[in-house]
């Protein structure tokens, strides 16, 4: 799964990177309230940007953690984090959305944990540090009160083997020349075909604080490498 992520960039590197327009701070845990997130730490029910198929020119703040129009349980949404690309077509509450509402999250690493006696945390990133697209999927509901609540969930695909004696899913990165085709086709087959692993020689990863553990904490020295080796009996 891809329960945590790194979007610590400034807001015109994004703009730059996919030609959308930024006009909001960064990160936002709620629309309403400021914000000092830094996006070291990105987590599941906080507002992130994403870039859809329906506003590919600008971006946007969604809600992680897909929240189906049909759930009466909005709890449902923390379960909904992620969405796995070999069912997708299958499952109910990501069949429809991966038809009509697709989009991009952009980010420049993500975070896996490795099950020794304690859990190890270990950044993943591209080894030329350059933002990156996850492939992604939305929804949009209408509240009670009249507001509106877009949420997005990650699709995630088997880990390559840079990841997979970490864990057996990562989250499906789009190289750049595929990130038109995944917000604009109609075709199925077409679309399917691009969720698979990401090449494992073109990324690294490293051992990383385990500070990454609180959602409280998002500063850069979340991503400071171990210099340390790691115990298997710590």
């Amino acid at each position: 799964m891809c329960g945590r992520f790194q979007l610590s960039v400034k807001g015109k590197h994004i703009s730059e990177r996919f030609n959308v327009e930024v006009h909001d701070q960064m990160h936002r845990p709620d629309p309403k309230k400021p914000s000092n997130i830094k996006g070291y730490n990105c987590a599941p029910m906080q507002f992130l940007p994403v870039i859809t198929n329906q506003a590919t020119d600008e971006l946007q703040y969604f809600r992680w953690g897909l929240l189906p129009q049909w759930a009466n349980d909005e709890r449902i949404a923390s379960k909904m984090i992620n969405a796995r690309a070999e069912t997708i077509l299958e499952k109910p509450a990501f069949k429809t959305a991966f038809a009509q509402r697709r989009c991009l999250i952009p980010a420049n690493g993500f975070y896996e944990w490795k099950k020794l006696n304690k859990k190890q945390p270990y950044r993943f990133l591209l080894k030329d540090e350059k933002l990156f697209a996850m492939a992604g999927i939305w929804e949009s509901r209408k509240n009670a009160d009249g507001t509106v609540l877009n949420t997005f969930s990650i699709i995630t695909t088997e880990a390559n083997s840079l990841l997979n004696n970490i864990h057996d899913r990562m989250p499906v990165i789009l190289h750049p020349e595929n990130e038109h085709l995944w917000l604009h086709s109609q075709n199925v087959e077409e679309l399917v075909a691009l969720l698979k692993p990401y090449p494992a020689e073109l990324m690294e990863s490293y051992p990383i604080s385990d500070r990454i553990n609180s959602v409280t904490q998002d500063d850069e020295r979340l991503v400071n490498r171990l210099d340390f080796p790691i115990s298997l009996f710590d």
